[in-house]
């Protein structure tokens, strides 16, 4: 591999921060889902569509660029990424209607889909296979301060200045992070081909399957509230855009610390057992959101609690299925960030109809039964006795 001679310093800083960027180009209209329904003229659950549609957009995008763009060097293809990024972001600024906006994010997102997953490949390329694990933890943790600072900022921006504004900030983010990325990304990183025959050779692991629909209803759950986490807060508290954005903060920080003590923990646990502790850690918090529904502070230590499980149970699917399958590790790491975004959709799709309807204190309820679900398809992929170091 050419890259061995280059210096990799800081490259692994370097794929996380652009994972803040992806985060918060998709999470953006979460955080000013009130905001861009006034400033756009159309209704709260009109708004949540650029969740919905965009969400389908990387579900589809990831595994379709991940074989498109299997040979192309990654230095070149994550800083193209980023570029699209940042640009459809400063774009969205100056979007002047709601159907341009939809457009220039289906456009950015179809492109930026390719990001976490082939960001987490390349991490697998650039360490020794001993640091594999807590090294894809730590691209992924991107996510997380994505959430825990990224969201809260959006949230405040778009909420004192203007939803234009907080575009405005994602796309600067998002050229800085390029220059970063191109700076300390070594050339010459390819991975191995992704062709059709690759997808049927995971349709046929058992594990990797179950990984993915774990990976799926772990991500509907979410967000049939995630995705209305500021208007339910509203309605069902009387919560303003400051408790809102602490919330969002809350989410994010205990995010940041469940992913961080995850790194730490997961190459003497084992990704197994280190996704299960962090699966219970969400269900909890899920859960806590529904019983605790109409009362502030209850909702609001639900969400330090689903934080913890948040960002760190995606990125141990993602080792996990690194584990599964090492040389199909691209087009498997493609395919669970698809599901996530399929996830995505179907949960915030889930979670339109019952806030449309008004059903604001069964969406907790709803979220719950797909984490339990998440949580025993899991406990389907437990590893041999002799296997369990390794999974």
């Amino acid at each position: 591999m050419t890259s061995l001679d280059t210096p990799r310093r800081f490259a692994p800083t370097a794929l996380m921060l652009g994972n803040v960027v992806t985060g918060c180009s998709v999470f953006a209209p979460a955080g000013m889902l009130r905001e861009l329904a006034a400033g756009l003229d159309v209704s709260v659950r009109t708004a949540s569509l650029l969740i919905t549609f965009g969400a389908v957009t990387l579900c589809l995008g990831s595994p379709i660029t991940a074989w498109l763009t299997s040979r192309i060097d990654r230095r070149r293809l994550l800083t193209a990424s980023l570029t699209v990024l940042g640009l459809c972001n400063l774009a969205s600024a100056f979007a002047p209607d709601y159907a341009s906006l939809m457009v220039i994010r289906i456009v950015m997102l179809a492109i930026g889909a390719l990001y976490t997953p082939q960001a987490a490949g390349t991490a697998a390329l650039i360490v020794p296979a001993a640091r594999r694990g807590s090294t894809i933890a730590y691209v992924f943790l991107g996510w997380s301060v994505a959430a825990a600072v990224g969201l809260p900022l959006i949230t405040f921006i778009a909420s004192h200045i203007g939803w234009r504004a907080a575009y405005l900030a994602i796309g600067a983010t998002g050229i800085v992070s390029l220059l970063l990325l191109a700076w300390r990304l070594p050339g010459g990183l390819r991975g191995a081909p992704v062709e059709l025959k690759t997808w049927a050779e995971l349709g046929r692991n058992r594990i990797v399957v179950l990984l993915l629909l774990a990976t799926t209803l772990q991500m509907s759950g979410q967000f049939v509230v995630f995705t209305f986490m500021g208007p339910l807060l509203t309605q069902l508290t009387g919560a303003d855009a400051n408790e809102i954005g602490l919330v969002f903060a809350l989410y994010g920080i205990f995010g940041f610390i469940g992913i961080v003590v995850a790194t730490r923990i997961v190459d003497s646990w084992g990704a197994y057992r280190t996704s299960l502790l962090f699966t219970c850690m969400l269900f909890g918090g899920v859960a806590g959101w529904a019983l605790g529904a109409g009362s502030y502070f209850m909702m609001a230590g639900a969400v330090a609690v689903w934080g913890l499980g948040f960002a760190s149970t995606n990125s141990m699917q993602q080792v996990r299925l690194v584990a599964a399958a090492p040389k199909l590790a691209s087009a498997s790491v493609s395919l669970n960030t698809s599901v996530l975004y399929i996830g995505q959709a179907a949960g915030s799709a889930v979670g339109g109809v019952l806030f449309g309807r008004d059903l604001l204190a069964s969406m907790g309820y709803v979220a719950v039964v797909f984490i339990i679900l998440a949580l025993l398809t899991i406990l389907m992929t437990r590893p041999a006795r002799r296997l369990a170091a390794l999974a």
